[in-house]
């Protein structure tokens, strides 16, 4: 498969993702967002991975694990963080406001 269809998939799935950040209110839609965009970000990440696995030094170490497979594993365990930490904040935000919705929270600064 050819990696202009991997950077069109990304491309869609980051935009909605940056759509859905700034049209919508729900602090757990907006967080799916974030997380969408970064699956996105991940895709791009492997699929060139994947392409430049192909060039010389790619052919003389075939099991040979590339630089841009470690940085997905890496966003992969910081986006479990965040899932845990973002998730703790929305609970408290809904303990304390019975609401989920972000432009409240702009209300509770005053």
């Amino acid at each position: 498969m050819e990696i202009r269809y991997y950077i069109s998939l990304a491309v869609a799935l980051f935009c909605i993702g940056i759509i859905g950040v700034l049209t919508r209110r729900n602090a757990i839609i907006i967080f799916m967002c974030v997380e969408l965009m970064l699956n996105a970000v991940n895709l791009l990440l492997v699929a060139f991975s994947k392409m430049h696995a192909a060039t010389a030094m790619g052919k003389a170490f075939p099991g040979m694990v590339s630089d841009a497979q470690i940085f997905v594993f890496f966003i992969m365990v910081v986006a479990a963080a965040e899932v845990s930490v973002g998730l703790a904040i929305i609970v408290m935000m809904y303990r304390n406001t019975h609401s989920t919705d972000v432009n409240f929270l702009n209300r509770l600064k005053n």
